[in-house]
């Protein structure tokens, strides 16, 4: 099976839920680097990390499939 075909092929309800979590973790990350205002490096830091979390956690989700 590709990698297409994989992110096209229904996902389990429970990798459902993980991705949108991956989702908002990465928003909240993006939105808190993207503040006008000049945050510690330390917050910084750690938003940094939720953005690549999130990003990582909604890819792999998304490709998790179903068994016949």
């Amino acid at each position: 099976m590709s990698i297409f075909e994989r992110i096209k092929s229904p996902t389990p309800r429970f990798f459902q839920a993980l991705r949108n979590w991956g989702l908002l973790l990465t928003g909240v990350g993006i939105t808190v680097l993207s503040l006008p205002a000049p945050l510690p490096e330390t917050v910084s830091a750690i938003a940094g990390y939720m953005a690549l979390a999130g990003a990582v956690l909604s890819g792999v989700s998304q490709t998790a499939v179903e068994q016949e």
